[in-house]
């Protein structure tokens, strides 16, 4: 008789209760006539890893699905970390005690209770699947030892193995691969794999971060191999009859006067009843293939990361600089949006086609905002010659479409994003807000609207594709944004629900005031994340029904993905056909899109942290004035007129008992004095840790 080692594990511990079995009973009470130990340890070890019995120093036991739940840990600091409950994308609060060694992307099982807070929180009862090895660190000497202090992992420093005989210092930036683990962070054994130098250089913690996340500009010989067999210049023309030739039309390009990789060009036209749209993408997908060594590395990579002066592209420069630039007075296969617009900016008709275009000229944004201002310059009207005329259109189209933005409630964020200035020695020597000009707006618009039309496309024609959402707020986001626009003293109207009127309607109230900075970021984190999926659900923060990212192949995998199916449709093939092939292609593209996107963000934001913190190291005693952002137990967060944000502990303001009141306001009990989000502090430099990215001010002397 066949035994069922899971159901007869399964009964043992159902009898016996809330009382743990060691190995040993378990073991004793399920033997039986047949039994065989191999199978009996391995179905309790596929048991643990889907959750349905745990061990712990006790015994085994059953999980009670009520109290346990599956986990993934999403991230670490020193002495806490969050994981985020699988089935409902709930995050969970757990103490760096009850993490049990716990590392990011790994699955745990855990048990939750109300904490201290009004945040659930948990702890970890096991590691179900490891998902983790490497990690950034500092080297450190303890008693003439050379230890590593993990970034995030653990406080505490942990001895290393040094199999590759690395030459190492103290203060060196490493990363660590984990060979063994133990029951917490400063238990597990590791190895160095990598050393970039001293951890004092911005640069050197970047490249970390990269390679920690797997990132890196360095491609596989074989793509390499693969890129440059495609980029066959002579083939353009061989494809010129089979493609709509655009060459005639005043078609051009604007971009950043550094701009390599130049993916996107456009053309405008007036006519007696609206305009017509012209926006020429790169055609990526005619170079890169299906199951193809370049796609399989776009695919793995997803996006192109942007960091102070550098990228790690999605797509080798052989084609992001090279045969997918277009540059100007050079043939280019493109794939077109031809959109006709009424005089009210609504799209009345569009069509997709693949084409062949010349760009007129390699436009710069600054140049062209100037021409739009009217500082006519010789050298400007000369390099722009042939497309003069097409720019007084192109403003009062881009005019046309601000306003329809505007009448549909698209709130309109300001969010403070940062110029790196790095110097020929690879230092940062400034930082300053990065500022958006009239031309810049204007392509991002004109992109909106191809981007709309793609998703159109898609569903009118009944194609697999993959879509760009973003989902209406939560009802728990609109309650805490209501608790915040209360104790900011912002007006607004909201119901259960929000529509983009109604969040564009508070940001308006509060332009001009001392909160408008803070209410971006109130309004911004009371939104859902904007993510890649095959439902087409709409986008609530452009305020759009039909939304898709069509406009730069390049450096995104989902506009690679749906130009690929946009593309086999076109050539003839059935929706039903395209459904056949594509439809678990569409699924994988976007769930990894959206892996990769965020990935992405988070090591920008993490090597940028190291590039401020560089460049405030050369201002350490300064005094600043800030603006206070939020407010936390432990102090307030000042973020400079440069974009710079540090930390104003408690322990570096005037002597006191602190109380926070909902990270709106932080008050000293001892004198009264109040520090509200939105007020202006001036502070001074503390430190700046180039290796963590984190600033440190102290509370300059009132007069």
């Amino acid at each position: 008789m066949k035994i069922d080692y899971r159901k007869l594990v399964y009964g043992k511990l159902k009898k016996a209760g809330k009382k743990p079995l060691k190995f040993k009973e378990l073991l004793k009470s399920c033997r039986c006539k047949g039994f065989d130990f191999d199978k009996f340890t391995k179905a309790i070890e596929k048991m643990k890893s889907r959750g349905e019995i745990i061990e712990d120093k006790y015994g085994f036991k059953l999980v009670d699905p009520k109290k346990f739940v599956k986990c993934e840990v999403v991230r670490l600091n020193k002495t806490y970390g969050f994981v985020k409950n699988i089935d409902t994308g709930e995050e969970i609060f757990i103490v760096g005690k009850y993490l049990k060694g716990a590392m990011p992307h790994d699955i745990v099982l855990v048990r939750t209770f109300k904490g201290e807070g009004v945040s659930l929180e948990g702890e970890v009862m096991s590691v179900l699947e490891e998902n983790f090895t490497k990690f950034t660190g500092e080297l450190v000497k303890e008693f003439g030892i050379l230890k590593i202090v993990p970034d995030t992992l653990s406080k505490y420093a942990m001895t290393f193995d040094n199999p590759m005989l690395l030459e190492l210092h103290d203060g060196d930036k490493v990363v660590a691969q984990i060979t063994k683990r133990g029951e917490k962070h400063s238990e597990h054994h590791c190895e160095i794999v990598s050393s970039y130098g001293s951890s004092l250089k911005a640069s050197a913690c970047a490249l970390s971060v990269l390679e920690v996340n797997g990132l890196t500009p360095i491609f596989p010989n074989e793509v390499i191999y693969e890129a440059k067999l495609v980029s066959d210049y002579s083939r353009i023309k061989e494809e010129i009859p089979n493609r709509l030739d655009l060459r005639d039309k005043p078609i051009f390009t604007i971009d950043g006067a550094d701009t390599k990789d130049i993916d996107d060009a456009i053309s405008v036209e007036k006519t007696k009843d609206g305009y017509i749209l012209g926006v020429h993408i790169a055609d990526v997908s005619h170079y890169v293939k299906p199951k193809s060594k370049l796609d399989d590395e776009a695919f793995k990579r997803g996006t192109s990361v942007y960091y102070a002066n550098r990228v790690i592209p999605m797509l080798p420069k052989e084609l992001s600089n090279g045969i997918c630039s277009l540059n100007p007075q050079e043939d280019r296969l493109a794939f077109s949006c031809l959109c006709k617009l009424d005089k009210n900016g609504n799209i009345k008709e569009y069509k997709f086609a693949k084409s062949v275009i010349r760009s007129r000229v390699k436009g710069v944004y600054s140049e062209i905002n100037e021409l739009l201002e009217g500082y006519n310059s010789k050298s400007s009207c000369e390099k722009y010659a042939e497309i003069l005329d097409a720019l007084p259109v192109m403003k009062e189209l881009a005019d046309t479409l601000y306003k329809s933005k505007k009448n549909r409630g698209a709130p309109e964020l300001d969010t403070s994003e940062s110029k790196i200035i790095i110097d020929e020695r690879d230092i940062c020597v400034d930082v300053l807000p990065r500022t958006r000009g009239r031309s810049e707006e204007m392509i991002e618009d004109f992109m909106l609207i191809a981007n709309e039309c793609a998703a159109r496309f898609g569903l009118e024609n009944g194609l697999p594709f993959v879509y760009r959402i973003h989902e209406e707020p939560s009802a728990e986001k609109i309650e805490s944004l209501k608790e915040a626009l209360v104790k900011l003293n912002v007006p607004y109207k909201l119901g259960e629900k929000a529509s983009p009127k109604d969040m564009s309607e508070i940001l308006k109230a509060s332009k001009g005031t001392n909160v408008d900075m803070i209410m971006n970021n109130v309004v911004l984190r009371s939104m859902s994340k904007a993510r890649y999926s095959t439902e087409p659900v709409g986008h609530f923060g452009l305020a759009l029904e039909d939304y898709a990212h069509f406009t730069s192949p390049i450096r995104r995998y989902p506009d690679l993905t749906i130009h690929r199916i946009m593309s086999e449709f076109l050539s003839g093939t059935s929706a039903e056909d395209c459904a056949s092939r594509f439809n678990k292609f569409v699924y994988a593209s976007a769930d990894q899109s959206t892996k990769t996107e965020l990935t992405a963000m988070q090591v920008e934001r993490d090597c940028e942290d190291c590039y401020k913190a560089e460049y405030m190291t050369a201002h350490i005693g300064e005094e600043f004035l800030g603006t206070i952002v939020s407010a936390v137990d432990f102090g307030l967060f000042i973020a400079l007129p440069n974009t710079c944000e540090g930390l104003l502990h408690t322990d570096n303001m005037t002597d006191g008992e602190y109380v926070c009141d909902d990270m709106v306001s932080l008050k000293n009990l001892t004198d009264g004095k109040e520090y509200r989000v939105g007020d202006q502090i001036r502070i001074k430099v503390l430190n700046a840790n180039v290796n963590s990215g984190k600033i440190d001010f102290a509370l300059c002397d009132e007069e």
